[in-house]
């Protein structure tokens, strides 16, 4: 029983690591290849665990084969354009200047009830606002609006918009986020000033924002 449990904890770390090293998507942002190899790995990983008399390294060797295949595929597929084509694809226009392409359609085996479906998971719900439509090689639709239905941005109304800096969480329920901290340009030292000043110890913040300009914004954790 603790073999079996062993196996497990090592097998489902060894699947993280490897679907780490393959790069942060979700299920819905897969490429073909990874999709494939993600599954092929999970479905793999399952026979040492179920079976004892298998040994740990009939699950190990090709997992990390499929790794190893996954990785040199994907480099191939960054510098030679016609392989990431042959493996990917390419993206799809399925509306083109407001009017559905019926042939395109045909071709992705993409029914109205999906198109429409898709339509509305980007918060449109009128076919007459959309420009263009384009579904990518991960599945996912890309979406142009006509320029009527478009929202108003600085740009249109010639109004010079103040660039904002990006703002990252350096302190999490009570834990400073070290990589983040230093994004900032700060230290515990500058942490510590900021609490002391705000009146609070590190463990009742629930989460504090920063940037690199030195603004920053704090939740506190509520009273149990």
């Amino acid at each position: 029983m603790i073999i079996s449990i062993i196996r497990t904890i090592l097998l489902y770390a060894l699947i993280l690591f490897s679907v780490r090293l393959m790069g942060k998507r979700q299920i819905g942002q897969m490429q073909t290849s990874e999709l494939v190899v993600t599954l092929l790995m999970s479905n793999i990983a399952t026979i040492p665990m179920q079976d004892m008399e298998q040994s740990m390294l009939s699950g190990v060797m090709p997992i990390m084969v499929l790794l190893v295949c996954e990785i040199f595929l994907s480099y191939l597929m960054l510098h030679r354009s016609a392989i990431r084509k042959a493996v990917c694809g390419k993206p799809v226009i399925v509306i083109d200047k407001g009017k559905i392409d019926r042939k395109a359609m045909m071709e992705l085996r993409l029914s109205t009830e999906d198109l429409f479906e898709q339509l509305r998971q980007k918060d449109i719900f009128d076919l007459n606002e959309v420009a263009y439509a384009i579904i990518e090689t991960n599945g996912t639709m890309s979406v142009m609006k006509k320029p009527e239905y478009s929202t108003l941005c600085p740009d249109d109304m010639k109004i010079k918009a103040k660039e904002k800096e990006l703002k990252v969480t350096v302190i999490s329920d009570g834990e400073i986020e070290k990589a983040s901290m230093h994004y900032c340009g700060m230290d515990e030292d500058n942490i510590g000033r900021i609490l002391k000043k705000e009146k609070l110890s590190l463990s009742n913040v629930f989460i504090m924002t920063a940037d690199k300009s030195g603004n920053y914004s704090i939740i506190r954790k509520e009273a149990r």
